[in-house]
């Protein structure tokens, strides 16, 4: 996992969608990190490589069009946008970025013509919302690949093979967090979700089976889970006012899985002296309240599927085109960061134990998303509530 954490420790983060992040769209003017606008706003600086091959000459190779935050935003942006630099940086390409003007479709749409017109090879993009576009997009530049992050079937129906399509195991990321919470102690553990969509059920039925699983190991009869959907990826002050009453009550640690809704989490846990887990992106220095995270690797992603493209002559292999290819913790691509966690007791060896039975498949976690079916526990108590 020392490749997963380099890549992602670039810095706070808050989400997009499932996690902390923008809650509305920025009117902003369109930019692009193309040389030919002078107006246009830097992009974020690459991490530092060593002998990183000169770039080709062309204004794009790689472009990266962002959701409806900046490249800026310790967030989904931020980190796809590292993992095209990096890339490109590796193998002598240029990468720009683009900005819609505003949150919409169009918007979307328009900034593709531009990266395509400045000879991008490769689109990539961040989000579900962008499900819509990318539908229009694949179809008008059929020899133009495009690679979606986070977007699955279920927001483009019919991915074509110019097209990649990049989801998580969120069950597995879940279930790190869940069975490391209660191996360092926790006994009175909360999941507050935004909506009840796949992405985040996943995390969180991830998460109960972690938590009766490190339950059983240590033999734990006492742990307690409150689980509840907000309905809601906003902040709001009824989402406070539910985390005061937990953590009031006595919860100790709260997974914090969706939009802004962390925000309100963060100010409960504040209030009350209680804990939180982040979701996504290392939130570490989100607030000293946040323990650990249960991330997705998006540079790693962005390498992965990249580097299938540029070998396979700028188009993707059998492996991603015109599917949706799920990542996990084989492809490195799902985890906890151990060097910014707080742990007490939870230790490395106990982190790289369980990781290495995810990767060998010896320890397989349930990613169903049903919410009529709860995983079965045995161990510990789930109060799921309305």
């Amino acid at each position: 996992m020392k490749k997963l954490v380099a890549l992602l420790l670039a810095g706070v983060m808050c989400v997009s969608m499932a996690a902390c992040g923008s809650s509305a769209a920025e009117k902003a003017e369109a930019v692009s990190s193309g040389a030919a606008k002078e107006e246009t706003a830097e992009p974020a600086a690459a991490t530092e490589t060593t002998e990183a091959a000169a770039p080709t000459g062309g204004k794009t190779d790689v472009a990266f069009v962002t959701d409806v935050g900046n490249i800026d935003d310790q967030s989904f942006n931020q980190y796809t946008w590292q993992g095209v630099q990096d890339f490109c940086a590796a193998n002598g390409l240029n990468a720009n970025y683009y900005r819609p003007s505003e949150d919409s479709t169009a918007g979307r749409v328009e900034q593709m013509d531009n990266a395509v017109n400045d000879g991008a090879k490769v689109v990539v993009m961040a989000g579900y919302l962008f499900g819509e576009a990318l539908g229009e997009a694949q179809t008008k530049y059929p020899n133009v690949q495009f690679l979606a992050l986070d977007v699955s079937t279920g927001d483009l129906a019919n991915p074509a093979s110019n097209t990649a399509l990049i989801t998580y195991k969120e069950e597995q990321a879940g279930y790190l967090a869940g069975f490391a919470a209660v191996k360092d102690g926790y006994k009175e553990l909360g999941f507050l979700g935004g909506m009840a969509v796949p992405a985040v059920i996943r995390y969180g039925y991830g998460f109960v089976q972690g938590a009766e699983a490190a339950a059983q190991e240590i033999g734990a009869t006492d742990v307690h889970v409150k689980y509840w959907y907000s309905g809601s990826f906003v902040a709001t002050d009824d989402i406070k006012a539910k985390m005061d009453s937990w953590y009031s009550e006595g919860t100790e640690i709260v997974f914090a899985c969706g939009g802004s809704i962390c925000n309100s989490c963060v100010a409960a846990a504040q209030a009350n002296d209680g804990k939180m887990i982040g979701v996504d992106v290392d939130q570490s220095n989100l607030d000293p309240c946040v323990v650990t995270s249960a991330m997705k690797a998006l540079a790693n992603s962005v390498n992965v599927a990249l580097t299938d493209a540029l070998n396979n002559d700028w188009k993707f292999s059998e492996a991603y085109a015109g599917k949706e290819t799920t990542l996990g913790a084989e492809e490195d691509c799902v985890g906890l960061p151990m060097e910014t966690s707080k742990f007490n007791t939870f230790s490395q060896a106990d982190y790289d134990a369980m990781f290495a039975s995810l990767v060998d498949g010896s320890l397989v976690v349930d990613n169903s998303f049903d919410t009529a079916v709860t995983p079965a526990v045995t161990a510990i108590t789930v109060d799921y509530q309305e």
